[in-house]
């Protein structure tokens, strides 16, 4: 039997990691799925990546197809090594590999006989891990479609208030549908919203794969979430900070007022509770007080200025004298 390159078959470098393997599947499997492909061998193609991809994606199976493929070239006749029967004990260099040729029955169908041969009819032994491990792959079975994930990008109003968007998506066909997306308030970045049934179809009428819509926030010019946190930077008159006033604050619920402690100075933090977004427990808004300088842009204005500095008697740079 001939040997066979999963790597050619996905179109990868044989030092491919897990996520460039994922892609090149899941990019071909769309193109060569019998329900959608119109290439007279695609039914074929589809079950050559499948194949592929169910040794490449699994580290362990990879190990044991790139020490076994080590010397093969392609177009080469798969010869098994002296002793490699049923039952037979690990390959010389095999690093704990072994093959069991018997027991695939109607089970392994739609699997080529070089896969049952490399992997043993549905066992192979794991790599210092004492024991066999089970798998079958029923490729004639119906089987559930793969999850898929996608990242969308929301606004924090969105995350606060919550609300009803429709995505456009593609099918594995190169279409387009559109989806109803329900956004809950007091959404976080990075959180999952999972679609039933939204992902990649199934194998052989087998139900679809789900749709996880991992969550990202736009920027604001105002706000900046962390968690439920919600952050923002306040600029206030030194006379403000000083004095300890009460100024109106933004949040996104509305506007609240807030007391700025007497003697406040730039980067101090106050806690807005429960003003972040919403949740159990509710985030709180923090707030960064910036004071801000008046320009000393008329004649009043630079008096005001001298006068400060002569009844003032401030040093701003006492604890970093030499």
């Amino acid at each position: 039997m001939d040997f066979k390159d999963y790597y050619k078959t996905l179109g990868v470098s044989r030092d491919a990691d897990a996520d460039e393997i994922k892609r090149a599947y899941r990019k071909l499997a769309r193109k060569y799925h019998p329900d959608v492909s119109k290439e007279p061998d695609a039914e074929d193609r589809f079950k050559d990546v499948g194949e592929a991809y169910e040794v490449l994606k699994d580290p362990e199976k990879r190990a044991a197809y790139d020490q076994l493929g080590a010397d093969w070239k392609a177009g080469q006749d798969f010869r098994p090594p002296p002793g490699a029967g049923a039952g037979a004990g690990p390959r010389p260099g095999g690093g704990g590999f072994y093959y069991s040729s018997g027991g695939g029955g109607a089970e392994q169908q739609g699997f080529s006989d070089f896969f049952e041969t490399l992997f043993g009819g549905g066992r192979m032994g794991g790599m210092g891990r004492g024991g066999a491990e089970e798998f079958q792959f029923r490729q004639s079975r119906p089987s559930r479609g793969e999850d898929q994930t996608a990242r969308i990008q929301i606004s924090l109003k969105d995350a606060f208030h919550g609300a009803n968007r429709t995505l456009e998506l593609r099918t594995p066909d190169g279409g387009k549908r559109s989806i109803r997306v329900a956004i809950p308030p007091g959404v976080t970045e990075g959180k999952r919203i999972r679609l039933a049934g939204q992902g990649m179809p199934g194998f052989n009428g087998g139900p679809a794969g789900d749709l996880f819509l991992e969550i990202g926030f736009q920027p604001h010019p105002v706000f900046e979430a962390q968690g439920r946190n919600v952050l923002v930077t306040l600029p206030v008159t030194p006379w403000e900070a000083a004095l300890g006033e009460t100024v109106s604050v933004p949040t996104l619920g509305g506007r609240v007022e807030l007391k700025i402690p007497a003697g406040s100075q730039s980067g101090r933090r106050l806690r807005l509770k429960g003003r972040g977004l919403p949740g159990s427990p509710h985030g709180d808004q923090i707030v960064t007080l910036r004071i801000e300088i008046p320009p000393a842009d008329s004649d009043e204005a630079r008096k005001l200025y001298e006068q400060m500095r002569n009844t003032m008697a401030f040093n701003p740079r006492r604890d970093i004298e030499v």
